[in-house]
């Protein structure tokens, strides 16, 4: 069944985030494991909404990924969508709060997670 896109909000506010807290003082930012925490319907939201184009492509030191901005957050994931296969290995959706500047597109040296 596909999800519906609308309701990723109510998906979002039901999921167990979790503090990275290796990256407590450089990145901060939280994370679900979507098979471990059972998130395989939101997993499935935030792809619809990056295969419908939603997604803004950032940069981070180095790396481009698709981001998604809902709300006060930007989410992302590590793998493309169309790469994951939850039969073979889990996933993890990430999310940060917005800066608000530049660093929530491009990461520039210098820059730090504060």
């Amino acid at each position: 069944m596909e999800p519906n896109a609308d309701d990723i909000m109510a998906l979002i506010g039901r999921a167990p985030w979790r503090e990275a807290v290796t990256y407590r003082d450089t990145w901060p930012h939280e994370y679900v494991v979507i098979k471990k925490d059972g998130q395989e319907e939101l997993l499935a939201a935030f792809c619809e909404r990056i295969s419908r184009g939603e997604g803004v492509e950032c940069e981070f030191f180095g790396q481009r990924r698709d981001y998604l901005f809902l709300g006060q957050h930007k989410y992302w994931i590590m793998t493309e969508c169309s790469e994951i296969n939850l039969e073979v290995e889990d996933d993890v959706l990430n999310r940060a709060l917005l800066y608000l500047d530049r660093r929530d597109f491009v990461i520039q040296p210098g820059d730090t997670g504060k």
